[in-house]
């Protein structure tokens, strides 16, 4: 059921979000290929990176308008350290898995698109495991063009990994 523009908000992460962001994003790392982390983050982890986030890498929360609950978090990451790249940045969205298919996703994605052409970047890129049909879905529908598949470039659940690069020009 896709989501109205009245059931869901979106706005800055807090500190206080740490636990229910930990929790979202500690069950893709524990049961999907999402992201490849292999340790689930610790509280105190998840509140250093909330804390280091800041301007155009804030993070920030999807909000259930009825009760305020954290439904899904994004941010914007430097794609690459050097200074060539730095008009270019990444994306990560995370949506708990009870709320998928209500539109949060496109809701935090085309958030992270306005904030990215704000901040002044030229590129968008997204790096989403192969098989992960709806991350792929929703680039796609927010404007990403797939440029190319990393092959075997990562290791999770005693399998090979390929990345899909999808890429937005802003």
């Amino acid at each position: 059921m896709p989501a109205n523009s009245t059931a869901f908000s979106i706005r800055l992460a807090t500190i206080d979000d740490a636990s229910t962001i930990r929790r979202i994003y500690n069950h893709e790392v524990e049961t999907y290929p999402t992201t490849t982390d292999l340790v689930p983050r610790s509280l105190e982890t998840q509140r250093n990176w909330l804390s280091e986030r800041s301007g155009a890498f804030s993070a920030v929360v999807a909000v259930d308008s009825s009760d305020g609950e954290v439904v899904g978090f994004a941010s914007l990451s430097p794609y690459k350290e050097r200074a060539a790249y730095r008009t270019t940045v990444e994306d990560s969205v995370y949506v708990g898995r009870e709320f998928a298919g209500r539109g949060i996703g496109r809701l935090l994605m085309t958030h992270l698109v306005e904030v990215a052409r704000d901040s002044g970047f030229h590129s968008m890129i997204g790096r989403i495991e192969t098989t992960s049909a709806a991350s792929r879905a929703l680039h796609e529908t927010c404007g990403f063009e797939l440029i190319g598949i990393e092959r075997e470039v990562g290791r999770k659940f005693n399998r090979w990994l390929d990345i899909a690069v999808m890429q937005l020009m802003l």
